[in-house]
């Protein structure tokens, strides 16, 4: 079964996704980042690319020719190659395939709207018995 780790109170969700992305590919484990709204998944491919000024996440979209066997894929669909254990969230939804993960990353953004969709998708993995890891970025605690 999939585990969850929820990332609340994000002042700013792609720069946490990047870090989570710099932190599988440290450890040698791919990962999808979801982001199936057009202009969320340009922003977190723009910032993949300048985020860190001396290190690099190399990384590409789901359906590019060279997705398998590149470690952090962007995808705005289901699409996903062999080999990916890690999916990161970044739509208001709880994305239709992440029971097909190994393990799912929430991140939760400190704003009202962003709390409030969080929440639902909380609830909405807890109803369905998923254990659930939190982590409070407020706290310092990642």
């Amino acid at each position: 079964m999939t585990t969850i780790d929820f990332y609340f109170n994000a002042q700013d969700p792609l720069q946490v996704a990047c870090r989570l992305a710099a932190k599988a590919v440290s450890q040698k484990k791919r990962m999808v980042i979801y982001a199936p709204d057009a202009d969320t998944a340009g922003r977190i491919d723009k910032m993949l690319w300048t985020w860190q000024a001396i290190g690099f996440t190399p990384h590409c979209a789901a359906t590019d020719e060279i997705a398998g066997e590149t470690p952090v894929l962007i995808a705005s669909g289901e699409e996903t190659p062999e080999g990916c254990g890690l999916i990161l969230n970044l739509s208001a939804e709880a994305p239709p395939h992440f029971a097909r993960f190994e393990r799912l990353f929430e991140v939760v953004p400190a704003d009202e709207a962003g709390r409030a969709a969080g929440r639902g998708r909380y609830r909405y993995y807890l109803d369905r018995g998923y254990k659930i890891a939190n982590h409070d970025l407020a706290a310092g605690h990642e």
